[in-house]
């Protein structure tokens, strides 16, 4: 059985995601110790658990150590099982997380599958909705993959109660793609999302969007959230290239002005295209994965974050996979995936 640090790296839930993708997709067992070592408060939280809890069903596994608080975790996969699913987070930890762990899985599935996970859609630990709907979805697409998200119900960080859905028809074979320029530029838009909270929030954050980006006033809309288990506040800049879409978000926090929120995602945008890259850093903190199980693959993007580091370390015990650093510039790194 492999044995995997989960104190590797950034130190928290990115070693137990990847390694339990990486073990349905390889039927690989392998026992986790140290899971969120490095976290306030270590091992297992209820995102976690789901993560491994939906890993288990749709890979008939065995599993030890399945409980809030563990740091130690054993799984052993068994078959795929695709079909339609459905799993609740019970908190506002994040379902797209959940949905990222199982879903290279079940591209390979013999059937198609519907999944459904209950959980927070917005939460300022991990990307929105729309990151995995408008960014990294059209990614595994152009690999040849046939997924599909719906957002059924929003959840804001801390109430959750948000719904996604996530249709995957199986696939063969996934092709290799590079990601190494931009293009030119197409569009931006600038969403500033409240919920159960003033509008007045909304407009401040994108006058502000608007005097340091220098965006015009069509680029920049609010949306009014009225459906959703509690309140919530989230900024979100898409800039949508010619070969690549990204999207930035910062999230409303008690006690902290709305013009803070959004001077915060403006200076991720600015240090996105002052690099001239076409990969964000978020974005890149989830490329190596799929690249690694077509064979490879190469991006351009920001210095490597600790989860990307991460990614790359878990990828060398389950795979004969490297991913070469070659700086390009004084921001820009390419990325090359290589599996022997």
């Amino acid at each position: 059985m492999l044995v995997i640090d989960g104190s590797i790296g950034e130190g928290g839930g990115q070693a137990l995601r990847t390694s339990l993708a990486l073990s349905l997709v390889t039927s690989t067992p392998f026992r986790i110790e140290n899971i969120r070592a490095r976290r306030p408060r270590p091992g297992l939280m209820r995102q976690h658990l789901t993560a491994v809890n939906a890993a288990a069903a749709i890979g008939r596994a065995s599993v030890r150590g399945a409980e809030i608080g563990s740091r130690t975790l054993e799984f052993e996969p068994k078959a795929i099982i695709a079909g339609e699913h459905r799993f609740a987070v019970g908190t506002a930890g994040s379902a797209t997380l959940v949905l990222q762990t199982i879903l290279p899985a079940l591209l390979r599935a013999p059937s198609r599958s519907t999944i459904v996970v209950e959980g927070g859609t917005h939460n300022p630990l991990a990307p929105p909705f729309e990151f995995f709907e408008r960014v990294y979805l059209p990614i595994l697409r152009r690999m040849g993959a046939n997924v599909t998200a719906s957002l059924e119900r929003y959840g804001f960080y801390p109430s959750g109660g948000g719904c996604v859905r996530l249709d995957i028809e199986p696939c063969e074979t996934l092709r290799a793609i590079e990601l190494v320029e931009r293009g030119a530029a197409v569009s931006r838009r600038a969403t500033a999302l409240v919920s159960s909270l003033p509008f007045d929030i909304a407009r401040r954050e994108l006058d502000a969007v608007r005097a340091q980006l220098g965006w015009s006033e069509a680029e920049c809309q609010p949306l009014v959230v009225k459906e959703s288990a509690g309140p919530g506040n989230v900024v979100e800049l898409e800039v949508e290239s010619e070969q690549v879409t990204e999207l930035f978000a910062a999230f409303g926090e008690r006690g902290v002005r709305a013009e803070l929120v959004a001077r915060r995602v403006c200076a991720e945008v600015s240090e996105y295209l002052a690099a001239d890259v076409p990969v964000g850093r978020h974005l890149a903190d989830q490329l190596p994965l799929p690249f690694a199980l077509v064979g490879g693959g190469a991006f351009v993007s920001l210095s490597a974050s600790p989860h990307l580091d991460t990614q790359c370390a878990i990828l060398s015990r389950f795979l004969r996979c490297e991913v070469q650093r070659i700086r390009q510039s004084e921001s820009a790194w390419r990325y090359e995936v290589r599996v022997q």
